[in-house]
C-alpha cells in the first residue's frame, strides 16, 4: 500500500445509489404535507412599478399566503441580500447596492422574484399568480456592460460598480513603449448559463423554535449565517442541510432568495414549505457566468520574449451584486493574470458594470477560466503576428525550472513546475508531428483543419483551513465527518479510500458525513478546487491524534511502555508480543472498557500554502465551409495534479470540466434582447453539449509533486474547463486563419463561422479590387 493512497484507482461507491434513482435530492426528501412555494417574477427588464394588486390571489381556492416587499418588511424581513465586494484602485470597496428578496419598487431584470405564493399545490400557486395585477411604467433598458442606456440603480452613477486594478500602473506604459514589438487585440468571453443537471431548490421547515432550511448546495455555514441574519434569529436556532446535489458547479453556493422566502413562509404559516425550479425558471434566475470583453496589449523585445502585459477588463455584474460576483473578473482573474509565463510588467484594469440582466458569479473555475482564455488566445495571436511558432513561443516564456519557488506579479507564490516537460509530453501524445499530414487529408476533402494549444495554471482558492471528525459506532461502523460538499465528484468514495489508507480500516466500513450544521461545527463547503487537498490535510491531522490516543489506550491494555507501541497504517505492533489490534479492534476494547472520550476524535487544519496544478490541453477541429459547422476530431490532455489519491476520479473530473469549456467555445451562449429578454430560456434555444459532440479525451500526466501539503496534492476539480476553453478557441482560429480571418470570437456555431468566412472572403475581394 503506497502511502497517502496516491494512484489507487478505486470506483465511485455512490453511484449504484445515485443512477439507479435511489439517491436522496431535495425533491426527493421534502416533508410530507409540505405547502408548495411559486414565484411570480419579472416579465420586464427595467420597469417602475406603479401597481401590485395581490387581493384576489389571497382569496384563490388552496391559497395560504401571498407576500410582497411590503409585507416582508411588515413582518420584520427588513435585510437584503449580502455579497463579498472586491477592494478598489482607490483604496475603497466596490458598489453596494440592496439586493432585496422581492423586488422593491422597482424590477430590474426578466426573472426578478416580484410576488411570493404559498398554496397546497404548485398548480393552485400558479393560477393564484395569474391573478396578482402587476402594472409598470417601462425604463430604459441596461444589457451591455458600460453602454450608458440606462441607471440600473440610483445610486451608482454609471452603473460602474467596481473599478479593481492590479498590477504595474506606473510601469506598464513604459514597458510596452519600450518593446520591440506590441501586439493588440480584443477578446470577448461569451456568457453562458450554469445548467446544473438538479435545478435549484429547497425545502423549509421551522418547528417552534429553530429552523431547519435543505438545499442543495456547496456548504452549510455560509448559507446558516446569511439566513439567521435574514431572519432576524441566532445562527443555533438555524440548522442549515445538503442532501445529494446534482451539480453545483459555483452556481449553487450562495443562498438565493428563493431559499429565505421559504424559510419565511415556514415561519409564518406553522408548516412545511417546498420550492424547485423547472428549467426555465432556473434559466432566468440562476447566476450567470463568464460575460466580459477585454482590451489587451502584449509587448515583446527583440528575441519574442514577453516585455509587459496589459489588460483592460469590463465584465457584466449582473443586476445586483451577487455572493461572489465583484471578485471573479477582478481579484479571482488577477490569481493566473500571468499565467506560466516569466512576466516582470503586468497590469489588470477591470471594471464591474451593472445591467438590466440575472446576476453573474461562480462557474467552473471563478475568474481563472476567464484569465487563461484569454492570456492563451493573446498568446496565439502574437505568435501569428509575429510570425513564430505558437508552441516555442509559449517555451520562449515560459518560467524555467530552475526559477521556482517563483513569486508573480499578482503575488501568487508558485511552488513547483516543469511546464516544458510536460509540454513535451503532450506534444508526443498528442502526435503534433502528423499534424500537417492531418491537415492536408481534411484539405482534400473540402475542410479546413486546425490545431489549437493552451498551456493553463490553476491558483486554488477557498479557505485553506478544514476540519475532519472520525467517530466509531457500536455497529463497528466508522463516520468520517467532513466540511466540505459532494456536487457529484465522487467525495463518498476518495474521503472513505483515503482514511482506509491511512488506518488500516475497511473501505466499506466508512461513511461520509457531510452537508449539516448540526452535525458538523465548521467547515470551507466545495469551491474553487479546494476539497480534496484541505480535506485530506485535515483527515492526516485526525488520524494522528487517533493513532496517538488508541497508541496510549493500548500500552495501557497491554501493561507496556507507550514507546513499545507503534501503528504501521494498518495494525498497532506491541513490541515482544503476536498481538496485532486493527484500529477497529481498538475502539472496540475502548468501547468495552467505558472509554467513550476515546472514540470520537476531530482536528483541524491548514495547508501552509496553495497548490498550483497545470497542464497543457491540444485540440484539433476540422471545419466544413459549406456550413460552419465546426467537428472536434482530437483531444489532448496531460496535467500535472501532482500526487494523486484516485486517478480514476481526477480523470472523470478533467472529462466533465473539458466538455463544459469545449460547450462554451462550440454552442453554448446566453442571448438577451436590446429590451433584455432572454432569448434562450429553453433547451431550445441554448445549445449543450452532447456525447456525439466529443471525442474520446486523451488524459495522461506528469506529476511534479506539490510542497505545499504534506500529501503533495494539486486539485483538479476545475482544471478541464479553464484549459479546454483556449485550446478549442486557439484550434479554431488556426483553422480560419487559413482564410484570412483575423480574429474571432466563441461561441463558434455554425451559422456564425459560416457568416464570418463569407465576410472575410467579400473583405478579400474587395481589397483585391
Amino acid at each position: 500500500m503506497e502511502k497517502f493512497g496516491r494512484s489507487q484507482p478505486v470506483k465511485r461507491v455512490e453511484d449504484v445509489r445515485l443512477v439507479s434513482g435511489t439517491g436522496g435530492y431535495v425533491d426527493d426528501i421534502t416533508p410530507k404535507g409540505a405547502l408548495f412555494a411559486y414565484l411570480l417574477r419579472s416579465p420586464v427588464a427595467h420597469a417602475t412599478i406603479t401597481t401590485l394588486d395581490l387581493d384576489a390571489a389571497r382569496e384563490a381556492e388552496g391559497v395560504h399566503m401571498v407576500a410582497s416587499v411590503e409585507d416582508l418588511k411588515a413582518a420584520g424581513l427588513t435585510e437584503g441580500l449580502s455579497a463579498v465586494l472586491v477592494g478598489t484602485r482607490d483604496g475603497g470597496k466596490g458598489k453596494s447596492p440592496r439586493y432585496p428578496l422581492l423586488a422593491e419598487g422597482k424590477l430590474r431584470f426578466v426573472g426578478e422574484a416580484v410576488a411570493l405564493i404559498i398554496a397546497e399545490s404548485l398548480t393552485a400557486a400558479r393560477d393564484a399568480a395569474e391573478m396578482i395585477e402587476l402594472d409598470y411604467d417601462d425604463l430604459e433598458v441596461e444589457v451591455i456592460p458600460g453602454a450608458g442606456n440606462a441607471d440600473v440603480h440610483d445610486d451608482v452613477p454609471g452603473n460602474r460598480g467596481v473599478d479593481f486594478a492590479l498590477g504595474d500602473e506606473d510601469g506598464i506604459e513604459a514597458a510596452l513603449a519600450g518593446s520591440a514589438h506590441v501586439v493588440r487585440t480584443e477578446v470577448t468571453d461569451n456568457r453562458v448559463m450554469v445548467v446544473s443537471m438538479e435545478p435549484r431548490g429547497c425545502f423549509a421547515e421551522w418547528d417552534g423554535a429553530r429552523m431547519h432550511l435543505s438545499f442543495g448546495g456547496q456548504g452549510v455555514w455560509g448559507p446558516r449565517k446569511e439566513l439567521a441574519r435574514l431572519l432576524n434569529l441566532p445562527e443555533e436556532d438555524v440548522r442549515v442541510t445538503h442532501p445529494d446535489v446534482g451539480g453545483g458547479f459555483g452556481m449553487k453556493a450562495k443562498l438565493y432568495p428563493e431559499y429565505a422566502l421559504c424559510a419565511f413562509a415556514s415561519r409564518e404559516l406553522g408548516r412545511p414549505v417546498r420550492w424547485i425550479a423547472d428549467r426555465t425558471e432556473s434559466m432566468l434566475s440562476d447566476n450567470g457566468a463568464r460575460d466580459l470583453v477585454h482590451e489587451v496589449a502584449m509587448g515583446f523585445d527583440e528575441d519574442f520574449k514577453i516585455t509587459g502585459y496589459h489588460v483592460k477588463t469590463r465584465y457584466n455584474l449582473g443586476a445586483y451584486n451577487s455572493n461572489f460576483g465583484q471578485l471573479i473578473q477582478s481579484f479571482l482573474f488577477g490569481r493566473v493574470l500571468t499565467g506560466v509565463y516569466d512576466i516582470k510588467t503586468a497590469l489588470l484594469e477591470s471594471e464591474g458594470y451593472y445591467t438590466n440582466t440575472t446576476p453573474t458569479d461562480a462557474y467552473r473555475g471563478a475568474g481563472r477560466p476567464e484569465a487563461i482564455y484569454l492570456l492563451e488566445r493573446t498568446m496565439d495571436y502574437a505568435a501569428r503576428a509575429l510570425k513564430v511558432d505558437p508552441w516555442e513561443l509559449r517555451r520562449k516564456n515560459f518560467i524555467p525550472v530552475d526559477a521556482f519557488p517563483y513569486k508573480t506579479v499578482s503575488g501568487e507564490l508558485y511552488d513547483v513546475g516543469d511546464f516544458n516537460g510536460l509540454l513535451d509530453k503532450v506534444e508526443g501524445i498528442a502526435d503534433r508531428a502528423g499534424f500537417a499530414e492531418r491537415r492536408a487529408a481534411s484539405e482534400a476533402a473540402g475542410k479546413m483543419r486546425g490545431i489549437g494549444l493552451c498551456y493553463y495554471i490553476e491558483s486554488i482558492l477557498g479557505d485553506p483551513s478544514e476540519t475532519a471528525k472520525v467517530e466509531f459506532n457500536a455497529d463497528g461502523t466508522v463516520n468520517i465527518y467532513v466540511g466540505t460538499q459532494s456536487n457529484g465528484q465522487g467525495h463518498e468514495t476518495v474521503y472513505a479510500r483515503f482514511l482506509a489508507d491511512q488506518t488500516g480500516i475497511p473501505m466499506e466500513m466508512i461513511r461520509v458525513i457531510q452537508g449539516d450544521s448540526d452535525r458538523i461545527a465548521t467547515g470551507g463547503g466545495t469551491g474553487g478546487s479546494r476539497s480534496v487537498t484541505t480535506q485530506s490535510n485535515a483527515t492526516l491531522a485526525v488520524v494522528k491524534t487517533l493513532v496517538e490516543v488508541f497508541t496510549g489506550f493500548v500500552a495501557e491494555k497491554m501493561g507496556v511502555k507507550v514507546e513499545d507501541v507503534s501503528f504501521d497504517d494498518e495494525s498497532f505492533r506491541i513490541k515482544g508480543s503476536n498481538a496485532a489490534p486493527t484500529m477497529l479492534d481498538v475502539a472496540e476494547m475502548a468501547r468495552e472498557d467505558g472509554r467513550a472520550e476515546l472514540l470520537v476524535q476531530e482536528e483541524k487544519a491548514t495547508l501552509p500554502g496553495r497548490s498550483y496544478p497545470n497542464g497543457a490541453h491540444v485540440a484539433e477541429v476540422e471545419v466544413d465551409p459549406d456550413t460552419g459547422a465546426v467537428t472536434l476530431e482530437r483531444y489532448t490532455v496531460v496535467d500535472d495534479f501532482g500526487n494523486m489519491i484516485n486517478p480514476v476520479l481526477a480523470e472523470g473530473q478533467v472529462h466533465g470540466g473539458v466538455v463544459q469549456g469545449v460547450g462554451q467555445a462550440f454552442m453554448e451562449n446566453v442571448t438577451y434582447d436590446e429590451d433584455g429578454q432572454l432569448l434562450t430560456a429553453s433547451f431550445m434555444d441554448y445549445a449543450m453539449p452532447r456525447a456525439g459532440d466529443v471525442p474520446m479525451i486523451d488524459f495522461d500526466t506528469a506529476p511534479v509533486p506539490s510542497t505545499a501539503n504534506p500529501m503533495g496534492m494539486k486539485g483538479c476539480g476545475e482544471a478541464g474547463t479553464v484549459g479546454s476553453m483556449a485550446a478549442a478557441a486557439n484550434a479554431v482560429m488556426d483553422a480560419l486563419a487559413t482564410r484570412g480571418v483575423t480574429r474571432a470570437d466563441m461561441p463558434f456555431t455554425p451559422g456564425r463561422v459560416w457568416a464570418l468566412l463569407q465576410k472575410t472572403d467579400r473583405d478579400n475581394a474587395n481589397r483585391a479590387a
